[in-house]
């Protein structure tokens, strides 16, 4: 990504930087549900905003995938869902969700890499 960030500095491009932090993040459990771990997320958000930090640049966005309901299809977080946790509420026919409290959790914890970021 930093040599990404690099050529549209070079070129006076200005863009929007967003990070699909899903997508890249899928996987089979063991039972054959498809999931995603709350912590892989989390690490890639983090890794985005630790490269625009030190590029000098700014991360303007993120792309969740999440439901104010109390699904469970992904793995992790405070609630610390487990692969056996997934058939209890497994109710996406597409792409797992993060629940609502997984989708709290990742809101605040990216609140404070926000408060850390330098504006433009």
């Amino acid at each position: 990504m930093p040599r990404h960030i690099e050529t549209i500095k070079e070129e006076g491009r200005n863009v929007l930087w967003v990070c699909d932090a899903m997508h890249g993040n899928t996987e089979s459990s063991p039972s054959g549900y498809k999931t995603r771990r709350f912590e892989n997320v989390l690490s890639e958000v983090k890794e985005f905003f630790e490269v625009h930090k030190a590029m000098g640049t700014y991360p303007g966005g993120i792309h969740l995938e999440m439901t104010g309901q109390n699904v469970t299809e992904c793995v992790g977080g405070m609630m610390e869902l487990d692969h056996e946790d997934l058939f209890q509420r497994y109710e996406s026919q597409c792409d797992p969700r993060l629940n609502a409290s997984q989708a709290l959790e990742l809101a605040f914890l990216v609140s404070e890499m926000m408060a850390k970021q330098e504006r433009p």
